[in-house]
């Protein structure tokens, strides 16, 4: 993972910041999303059908973990350009190695510890979102809709929880 993230950083998918003001606006932009993602995977509207209300809740739900992994990486010291150098700063520069995970745990700060398992939502959301947007079949059903939001709901939490101190 570290060679692909000096890949992207050789070709300016992720570079270096400061922009640490960006961190709040990023967490706030992902919060809201989660919020309009879960209006929209509820809403009881006939028009237009049910199907095309679950594209867009998925997809919201993909940009609300978006914005957040914008934030948490932003708090490494770097930006993100794309998507897919999203997921990759992610895996790189935020799941602690070993030592750091022993630490924060014996400091009973393992609310900060961002799993593996986050990126794979991440990744997930990314996928389904994609397809949600440029697929003209793709159906889902309530229990998948159901599924990506709730991984995006605890990937922005747990990033809210990293970022709250």
């Amino acid at each position: 993972m570290n060679k692909i993230f000096e890949d992207y950083v050789s070709r300016e998918r992720i570079t270096k910041s400061n922009n640490s003001f960006k961190i709040k606006l990023f967490l706030k932009k992902g919060e809201s999303s989660l919020l309009i993602a879960k209006h929209i995977k509820e809403t009881k509207e006939k028009e237009p059908e049910k199907l095309y209300w679950n594209y867009w809740a998925i997809t919201v739900s993909y940009y609300a973990m978006l914005y957040c992994a914008k934030a948490l990486i932003l708090t490494k010291g770097y930006e993100v350009h794309d998507h897919d150098a999203a997921q990759i700063a992610l895996a790189a520069l935020c799941i602690p190695d070993k030592i750091e995970k022993e630490d924060l745990e014996i400091l009973s700060h393992s609310y900060k510890i961002f799993e593996d398992e986050y990126v794979k939502y991440f990744e997930d959301a990314k996928k389904e979102s994609h397809i949600a947007r440029y697929s003209a079949i793709k159906t889902y059903t309530e229990r998948r809709l159901d599924e990506i939001f709730e991984n995006a709901r605890k990937f922005v939490g747990k990033i809210s929880l990293i970022l709250s101190e």
